[in-house]
């Protein structure tokens, strides 16, 4: 993956399908017009098409858009529940990844940690 999943970009997964035959500006417009969020806010925005094969994460980067595309070759991605009211879900990192590996997201269970409260 060109751009790094570190920093301060929240990541935001729209709800619906996706069609991926959209580009740059196909997928800027979801985020603006579903999402009712600011593509250039340096966010990621992650894109799931309707069979679950394919996903695309949109990126501004503060020279330009890019797109991170992926295609199963078998099996499908797992989305996580989501408000049936809401067009998206703001994930954690960690939830991409298990999304991207193909790992069980009802099975997973976080063990206490510690944490400074800001």
């Amino acid at each position: 993956m060109l751009f790094g999943l570190t920093g301060q970009a929240r990541l935001f997964l729209y709800a619906g399908p996706a069609d991926m035959r959209k580009g740059f500006d196909g997928l800027s417009g979801l985020v603006i017009n579903k999402l009712k969020q600011n593509p250039l806010s340096g966010d990621i925005f992650i894109f799931i098409n309707r069979p679950r094969t394919l996903i695309k994460l949109l990126v501004w980067d503060q020279t330009g858009f890019a797109i991170w595309h992926k295609r199963l070759e078998q099996g499908t991605f797992e989305m996580p529940l989501v408000d049936p009211s809401s067009s998206s879900v703001e994930i954690n990192r960690q939830k991409l990844m298990l999304i991207l590996e193909g790992i069980s997201l009802k099975n997973i269970h976080s063990r206490k940690r510690y944490s400074i409260e800001k």
